[in-house]
């Protein structure tokens, strides 16, 4: 292969003055920008549920299944998804998610009566699906090893951004009649996905995805708008057909798979002939996807006014605007995850958080199960004190590492050929969890009580850091095309080399 990507990525930095590619940057947070529209939609449901039920009164059922149906429906595009952008292509399938929400939106704004709503959000939740898997899939495939980390965060920052315009939305909408308010509140979704259907034709194709079609020229075109410099794009370039496994030679362009065949054949190359790297990657980069709601993050960020209102928060207004809060603490913090990231490693952001969440939230259970048996519901001031201030610790914790790396982490670990459907398929997964709680969130605690459900949480918390801790090695610095080689070991012959390394290296000192 020659040089690898990050050595030369090293001494083009260099050469470029260490410059980030602001080409590059740009065409991420466009692509990015689709998450958006899966934020809002979370953030701004958390508030119109509560005139929805006022206005085509809903029980808490029915409240249920709308808060979860997103999640169902996005779990049939996320499946298919990936299939669709091996097909397409990965601008194309952003394009075909901003279309699929617009619909949806304008469905949801112009919503009769509950049965109409529900197949709105259906519709939305389609373009979700597909949003979740091809934001992340085209940041980590146009990024260079240097800065992939921060722009596969990105995806998670719109998702937070997304949020906060939702509440913000919900707080001054509320003002509007109840009729009009709530139905507001959802077709302004359909305002990004207009604009993203206009910025996506300025994106280039991802030069990952024209390789595996057998057009290097229009990926080496791509490659030299995203890197400093020609030599940086060359071995690039060079590194991604090696590992899409298509050589060169003397006169033609030989491809070892077929192109355009599609994505034809990965499935089973990776459930039922997976070698044992693949079968590594399957584990982690599935499972980052099944812990990250275990942690309870949809029912903080869905149900925030209901637990405000546990606390002690009396009046509309003053709800809908702590969530403003909430969301204005995930959307910072985001942010300092985005610029620890590629530094700091994946690792020790993503374990701290969880150590953060764990603590978070058993203050937080407790601070609530307090207040809950109060008389009157008449908690200590110290009680309610706790668990206001801990559901901002928590939406902290959680947005500093688990909210970001996880989809920064599962985006990069696939190898070429099986990323986008590897992607879909932990998407999909990401999907039946968050729908999982956000739709038996009230019913467990009313169950086991509010403050109950959170000490569950955050033991499930413990035994993501325990999984992560075992399963999930560090990727930080490395090219795409290298990570596979971190999973040719298991976690002993890692750890036992990591100490072979350390011994060797007090033996210098």
């Amino acid at each position: 292969m020659g040089m690898g990507e990050e050595e030369q990525g090293k001494q083009n930095g260099a050469d470029a003055g260490g410059r980030t590619n602001k080409y590059a940057v740009a065409c991420s947070v466009i692509g990015s920008i689709i998450s958006i529209l899966m934020g809002y939609d979370t953030g701004v449901m958390s508030g119109a549920m509560l005139f929805i039920k006022e206005d085509l009164g809903t029980n808490d059922t029915q409240v249920q299944i709308l808060a979860g149906i997103l999640n169902v429906c996005a779990l049939a595009g996320s499946l298919t998804a990936g299939r669709v952008s091996d097909w397409v292509g990965r601008r194309r399938t952003i394009s075909l998610a901003a279309c699929i929400f617009l619909a949806g939106s304008v469905l949801m704004g112009l919503s009769p009566n509950f049965a109409t709503l529900l197949a709105g959000r259906c519709v939305a939740g389609v373009g979700v699906g597909y949003a979740l898997m091809i934001a992340p899939v085209y940041a980590a495939e146009i990024a260079s090893a240097d800065i992939r980390g921060s722009l596969t965060s990105l995806p998670e920052i719109c998702i937070s951004f997304g949020i906060l315009i939702g509440y913000v939305a919900n707080y001054f909408l509320a003002k509007l009649p109840l009729v009009y308010g709530w139905r507001t509140m959802l077709g302004l979704g359909a305002l990004p996905s207009a604009a993203l259907a206009l910025g996506v034709l300025a994106m280039p194709e991802s030069p990952r995805w024209l390789v595996m079609q057998g057009r290097p020229d229009e990926a080496l075109a791509v490659l030299r708008k995203v890197c400093n410099t020609a030599g940086e794009a060359d071995v690039r370039l060079a590194d991604i057909k090696s590992a899409a496994g298509f050589v060169d030679g003397d006169s033609a362009y030989a491809p070892a798979p077929a192109p355009g065949s599609g994505g034809k054949g990965v499935l089973k190359e990776m459930f039922l002939h997976p070698t044992p790297k693949v079968r590594r990657v399957l584990v982690s980069g599935l499972g980052i996807h099944f812990f990250q709601h275990l942690s309870g993050i949809e029912a903080v960020v869905l149900y925030s006014p209901r637990i405000f209102k546990a606390a002690g928060i009396a009046s509309r207004s003053e709800i809908l605007a702590a969530t403003i809060g909430v969301g204005v603490t995930k959307t910072v913090f985001i942010m300092t995850a985005i610029l620890l990231v590629d530094r700091v490693g994946r690792r020790p952001l993503y374990l701290s958080s969880l150590a953060g969440i764990v603590v978070s939230l058993s203050c937080l259970g407790l601070g609530l199960t307090v207040i809950e048996r109060s008389p009157h519901g008449h908690g200590a001031p110290w009680a309610v004190a706790l668990a206001i201030a801990t559901v901002f610790t928590f939406v902290a914790s959680f947005s500093v590492g688990v909210g970001p790396i996880t989809w920064a982490y599962s985006s990069e670990v696939w190898p070429l050929r099986l990323r986008a459907q590897g992607v879909s398929i932990g998407v999909a997964i990401n999907r039946i969890m968050n729908a999982g709680v956000s739709m038996t969130f009230v019913t467990l605690y009313e169950a086991i009580t509010i403050g109950g459900a959170f000490f569950l949480f955050a033991g499930l918390a413990v035994v993501a850091a325990t999984f992560f801790y075992f399963m999930c090695p560090e990727t930080q610095g490395r090219a795409l095309e290298e990570i596979e080689e971190v999973f040719s070991q298991g976690w002993r012959a890692r750890r036992r080399q990591q100490s072979s390394s350390l011994a060797v290296a007090d033996g210098k000192a």
